[in-house]
């Protein structure tokens, strides 16, 4: 189904099999963002088609909707790098339910997802934008061990001076685990210069996603980068995902003493600005990402390894 510019008189619709789409997720404009492919009806790709569909896009996911059913608004949904399947993914979430708002409408949406059950609510907001809120899988989060920090700090050409002590490195969950390093300065997030491969092998071995390096401006503030070279790319312009393992990271070492919501800036140093939203409840484990999304462009043919 589509709806018209205002959001609402929903006619009917279908999508071609294997249309990919393309949105920028946490930000206004296509420019800025993290990029992700969506296929809207992927029920006819199995795994390999998917992950060579992703590796086509080359965007940090592609977000593929297995099974469908419109009437209940729910939805079974796979995420692929262009290396390989990740259990959940924030921005190509905030960009698949922004896109099926504008099908569907504006409304409450489910999403099955390998890492679990993910409600998202979309709305219109006052600009006539669609805003999308995802609510997290229950967050965790523990210290680094010794041995994982010694291992990253090599990788990243950091040393233990370069991060703020009042940020303890953890490792931290909302789908799937991220290591969180605080940096001490706003100059030491911006001089990123890593060892791909170095940093790579450690994530792999520890099963992290991306490393998630902030740095906090204000208790309502803060700047990240995430590198993700476990996916085949240097650094993610916005981590739905990561935001939303830092939620669970804040609640836990008791950085959100009340209902809070903290704008996380990311994607400013490689040129692709990005905001997200994030709501953290002390009381509850869950953390709620927002954001919106744009299309880029539109590829009409269909999806298919070697395609």
């Amino acid at each position: 189904m589509t709806t018209d510019a205002s959001g609402t008189s929903p006619v009917n619709h279908s999508e071609p099999t294997g249309e990919i789409l393309r949105y920028a997720a946490f930000t206004h404009d296509p420019a800025g963002g993290n990029p992700a492919g969506i296929v809207l009806d992927a029920s006819g790709l199995d795994a390999a088609e998917m992950l060579a569909v992703a590796a086509e896009v080359g965007y940090s996911e592609t977000a593929f909707v297995t099974e469908r059913d419109d009437v209940a608004r729910r939805f079974r949904v796979r995420y692929f790098s262009p290396l390989a399947e990740v259990a959940f993914c924030g921005h190509a979430t905030v960009a698949l339910s922004v896109a099926l708002a504008g099908r569907l409408g504006p409304g409450e949406i489910v999403l099955d997802t390998p890492a679990g059950e993910i409600p998202v609510a979309t709305r219109v907001g006052e600009d006539g934008a669609v805003l999308a809120t995802l609510t997290s899988v229950p967050t965790r989060s523990r210290p680094a061990s010794g041995a994982e920090l010694d291992a990253t700090l090599a990788a990243l050409g950091w040393a233990a001076g370069d991060l703020d002590p009042a940020l303890p490195p953890h490792v931290a969950f909302g789908g799937n685990d991220h290591l969180v390093l605080g940096a001490a300065s706003r100059a030491r997030l911006a001089d990123l210069d890593y060892d791909f491969d170095a940093l790579a092998e450690v994530m792999r071995r520890h099963g992290w996603t991306t490393v998630h390096l902030v740095w906090r401006e204000s208790p309502e503030r803060f700047h990240a980068r995430d590198p993700f070279p476990v996916g085949g790319v240097v650094e993610d312009p916005a981590t739905g995902a990561a935001a939303a393992a830092f939620g669970g990271y804040l609640r836990a070492l008791g950085l959100v003493t009340a209902p809070a919501r903290i704008t996380i800036r990311q994607g400013e140093d490689m040129g692709r600005p990005s905001d997200l939203l994030i709501d953290v409840d002390p009381e509850r484990e869950r953390t709620r990402v927002t954001g919106r999304a744009v299309p880029i462009a539109q590829d009409l043919s269909p999806a298919g390894p070697g395609r």
